[in-house]
């Protein structure tokens, strides 16, 4: 980070100061684990989010995060991709097969192919380097939120399996199975979309809605990655993913979920 961009980070962050005054104390237990090589960005987070009231460690690469990791309760990782060692894209694979501890990803690379990867391997947002710190912040909080809010119509701890035409979709398990009751294989981003849309049948959803519904985020400019995921949902859900039936697209509006959706047997 150049001494400019130090500046920049410092006057961004004494403002934010002053704006966030107002904000709740949500964050007074949470624990944000900053996993990245740049020392100076490590320790401008590290103070950045203390002073907005988080409990913040930081580690360098991947074995230092395993390490504080394995000694505390981690709320919330923020990941850098480009690292010496295991990457950021790898070792955010490697904790989404074992958990669902949120994750948000930092690069300096900034393409299209970039942002998918990272989402498509379970990340629950990203941001590229540079990146404004009124930013980070309102994401890091939406990510929290999204994590701990209770899902309408289940009490805590329930188990929540909805069905559609056939299918269904285990949400404590994270699993959808087919009419025939096979498993059907979903990649983390695939399986959020779908139950964004089954949670919200016979409505139309834009992409940003989508976004938000299905990642926790507020809108970004990379919706047309959802796009992506419905057309691989088409493929494992139609009969024919040329003339949908289930995910219906709505010219210039975006896509509605037209299948009758029961919760726990009950219509939803």
């Amino acid at each position: 980070m150049s001494g400019n961009d130090t500046l920049d980070y410092n006057l961004a962050v004494t403002d934010l100061r002053q704006t966030c005054d107002g904000y709740d104390a949500m964050d007074g237990s949470q624990h944000i684990l900053v996993v990245d090589d740049d020392k100076e960005l490590r320790g401008l987070l590290s103070r950045f989010l203390t002073d907005n009231g988080f409990r913040v460690s930081v580690a360098q690469d991947a074995a230092a995060m395993t390490q504080t990791m394995s000694a505390a309760r981690i709320d919330l990782i923020i990941l850098d991709i480009m690292m010496p060692g295991e990457d950021g894209l790898s070792i955010c694979r490697r904790l989404r097969a074992n958990g669902t501890i949120p994750i948000i990803m930092l690069t300096a690379k900034g393409s299209e192919f970039d942002r998918v990867a990272g989402l498509e391997i379970g990340a629950d947002d990203y941001l590229s380097k540079p990146f404004g710190i009124h930013e980070l912040l309102a994401r890091v909080r939406a990510v929290l939120r999204r994590a701990a809010m209770p899902v309408p119509g289940s009490p805590p701890g329930a188990r929540r399996v909805f069905e559609f035409a056939g299918w269904r979709l285990d949400v404590s398990r994270r699993e959808l199975r087919s009419p025939a009751n096979a498993l059907v294989d979903l990649r983390a981003a695939e399986f959020d979309v779908l139950l964004a849309l089954v949670e919200h049948p016979q409505r139309v959803l834009t992409r940003d809605q989508l976004l938000d519904l299905a990642r926790g985020r507020a809108t970004t400019t990379f919706d047309r990655t959802i796009d992506l995921y419905i057309s691989r949902l088409r493929h494992r859900l139609e009969a024919d993913p040329r003339e949908p039936a289930l995910i219906k697209t709505m010219r210039s509006e975006g896509y509605i979920f037209s299948a009758d959706v029961t919760l726990n047997g009950a219509p939803w």
